[in-house]
């Protein structure tokens, strides 16, 4: 197949020997399945992205650390430059935590560098040595479904005892392998303690992966383990190892509207005399 000119830099620099055939493309990054000696990896070919899908990242980005004042004003403003460096900055993420991750044991594909804007890394595959297909491509027994959840749910708790949320996991981005689900895609990866979105992104991620293995094993529908885990963590009481029985016990008390609405009040009259305070001062 002809060479795409994203991995052409990898086979000039005698980094991949041939592009084998494009494994799938979707809309951030194209797959390949490539030769590297006697291995048979995956590249992952980013592609450039238009200003819209920035704002679509917007919810993602909070809370993440930027190398460089100059880098942090110029996305903050989405200068050229600016979003340039965004745009690097969204595909440094990925590439750093699929390595602490794989540090910490979490299922997920190999990582074998990263060259001239490319993720090189483990071709995950299935018992035959095709291509793994996705969770979401398959039908499972239910002891397999109840697996292959627990194996999920263990992978979610190590991701969040770094600190990490995956932000957008489904049964898309699940592999399915003899060996258990591999967990792909981290580009949108969320920091857990710097997102105002966190606990949201948490619940979603396990509710999705929760409504998927129900279909195969219906009483996974009942539990709870993203309410369980959020509140391990917030308490700084969740470990990599947390064993967790997803049962979770709901705050039932009804808010204090007006006590709520009375914090509002104070809150706009102190930014109401602290206002006036520095138009004052500028007068003077």
């Amino acid at each position: 197949m002809r060479t795409p000119a994203g991995l052409q830099a990898l086979i000039d620099d005698g980094v991949i020997d041939a592009v084998l055939r494009p494994l799938k493309s979707g809309k951030e990054a194209a797959v390949y399945v490539v030769q590297r000696g006697d291995e048979v990896l995956c590249a992952k070919v980013y592609k450039d992205m238009a200003q819209r899908s920035f704002q679509a990242r917007v919810q993602y980005q909070e809370g993440r650390k930027v190398r460089g004042s100059r880098a942090m004003r110029a996305m903050g403003k989405a200068t050229k430059f600016g979003r340039k460096e965004q745009e690097t900055a969204w595909k440094n993420t990925e590439v750093d935590a699929l390595y602490a991750l794989h540090e910490a044991g979490v299922s997920v594909p190999r990582p074998h560098g990263y060259f001239h804007g490319v993720l090189l890394m483990e071709l995950v595959t299935d018992d035959e040595g095709a291509s793994a297909p996705r969770l979401g491509e398959v039908e499972l027994e239910a002891e397999q479904a109840r697996w292959f959840h627990a194996e999920l749910v263990r992978d979610v708790v190590r991701m969040l005892s770094l600190g990490l949320i995956h932000g957008d996991l489904s049964e898309y981005n699940v592999l399915v392998t003899g060996q258990g689900p591999v967990i792909i895609d981290f580009p949108q990866v969320v920091s857990a303690a710097g997102n105002n979105a966190a606990r949201a992104m948490l619940l979603r991620d396990v509710h999705n992966l929760r409504a998927s293995l129900a279909r195969f094993a219906p009483e996974l529908a009942d539990t709870h383990f993203g309410e369980e885990m959020w509140a391990l963590y917030e308490k700084g009481d969740l470990l990599a190892d947390s064993a967790l029985s997803g049962e979770f016990v709901f705050d039932s008390h009804e808010a204090d509207l007006d006590a709520v609405l009375m914090s509002i009040e104070d809150a706009r009259q102190e930014a109401i005399i602290r206002q006036q305070g520095r138009e004052a001062a500028e007068q003077e």
